[in-house]
């Protein structure tokens, strides 16, 4: 069997077109031989509208990736919220106090830590790239697949695909992952993630609030209009009585979860609530196979490293389709996506743990393990070596990164 295609992408977001972009832009890949299939394709951002819910906080690693990827100017151009300090404290503590954890871009040498954009946002520029590349995006749904020796064959309804490399970035409930019969394990929190935006008597100071409540996480991400992003994680039965809440009664809540650290705060949108669980899947590669993003893992929201590890997952497997192109290698071969498992899984399923524990010990922690993991803040905010150490690799300014990562 011949493939019709080099590349076929199931699923067209964040993750996906990024992947997609930097196969033709970096790999090179020809755009005729590369598709995208993306079963609901969001209406495009405009500029008229107010901020969406959903919103990412963007490494510069990502940023960067995104520039590879063709997308990052545009989004620039549209709206971004650069956030230049994060403060990190306990609810034993106060935000202001000795032992809350603080980052600060000044400190560090950077001009910032990182960027709050809007997902729908980032999708319809990278979509805008894909088009000017010229890689087709088909809107179907994947009804069965199967992977033979020399192709991948994908069938949307009546139509059949055929490829020399399948990825699946189409989510964590990946249609790809499930067919492939790539198994995964996940992990309930028990717990709901409520968003909505916000204003603030007090301006947010360009700075991303975070305060670990003993009952879950409340994030408060700075919108450059001056408003927030909140994320507020909580246990189901809780999530659930907030939902019920008047607005009046949910603002009172809210000002207080965040101890006031903002003044009062009102709603300035709806609240929606998203169930959490961390998914791993056991393999992310197979012959003509490769997951990535969240096909591939989940981890727990509270330090917002989600996308940011799949735009990794999608700038590795570029270099590897890199190599094979160098090395005039088949890039749907085993033993070369196998590169690409070896350098991501054991990094995303060290973030994934460390959400975890943060979660269970901090976020959600009560007695002795709790209270020590809360002194190891105090600690890691006066040590200099350890907190410039975890803020570069939360930048995205040190560590083994991809070539689109560093820029290159």
């Amino acid at each position: 069997m011949t493939p019709e295609y080099d590349l076929v992408v199931v699923g067209g977001g964040a993750v996906g077109a990024t992947f997609a972009a930097l196969a033709v832009r970096q790999a090179g890949l020809p755009a005729a031989r590369v598709v995208v299939i993306e079963r609901d394709r969001p209406p495009p951002w405009t500029l008229t509208e107010g901020y969406d819910l959903r919103v990412f906080a963007l490494s510069r690693a990502s940023a960067r990736i995104l520039t590879a990827a063709g997308a990052w100017d545009a989004i620039v151009a549209a709206r971004v919220s650069p956030y230049e300090r994060m403060r990190v404290w306990h609810e034993s503590m106060s935000p202001f106090g000795n032992d809350a954890l603080v980052f600060d871009a000044a400190e560090l040498g950077e001009p910032n830590l990182g960027y709050i954009v809007e997902g729908r946002l980032i999708q319809t520029a990278l979509h805008a790239s894909l088009e000017a590349l010229g890689v087709t995006i088909v809107s179907a749904s994947v009804e069965s697949l199967a992977l033979a020796p020399d192709a991948a064959v994908v069938a949307l309804g009546e139509r059949r695909l055929t490829a020399r490399l399948l990825v699946g970035a189409d989510g964590g409930r990946s249609r790809v992952r499930e067919l492939a019969g790539l198994a995964a394990t996940t992990r309930d929190y028990h717990q709901q993630a409520i968003v909505a935006n916000v204003t603030t008597a007090k301006p947010h100071e360009d700075t991303a609030w975070q305060r670990f409540l003993g009952y879950g996480t409340l994030a408060f991400l700075p919108l450059a209009n001056g408003q927030c992003s909140i994320v507020w994680s909580v246990g189901n039965d809780r999530a659930a009585r907030l939902r019920t809440l008047s607005v009046a009664d949910f603002e009172n809540e809210l000002t207080a979860a965040l101890d006031g650290a903002l003044g009062e705060v009102h709603l300035a949108s709806g609240r929606v609530s998203i169930p959490l669980a961390a998914t791993r899947a056991g393999r992310y590669v197979l012959e003509r196979c490769a997951l990535i993003g969240d096909a591939a893992h989940t981890v727990h929201p509270l330090a917002g490293q989600g996308v940011n590890l799949g735009f990794l997952d999608a700038a590795t497997l570029a270099d590897v389709l890199a190599e094979a192109r160098d090395e005039r290698e088949d890039p749907g071969a085993l033993r070369l996506l196998r590169r690409y498992e070896r350098r991501r899984r054991p990094q995303n399923e060290l973030m994934s743990r460390a959400m975890s524990g943060f979660n269970d010990f901090l976020a959600m922690g009560q007695g002795p393990v709790a209270q020590i993991a809360r002194r190891g803040m105090g600690m890691v905010n006066r040590a200099g070596f350890a907190k410039r150490y975890l803020a570069g690799r939360a930048l995205g300014i040190g560590g083994e990164l991809p070539a689109a990562a560093r820029g290159h």
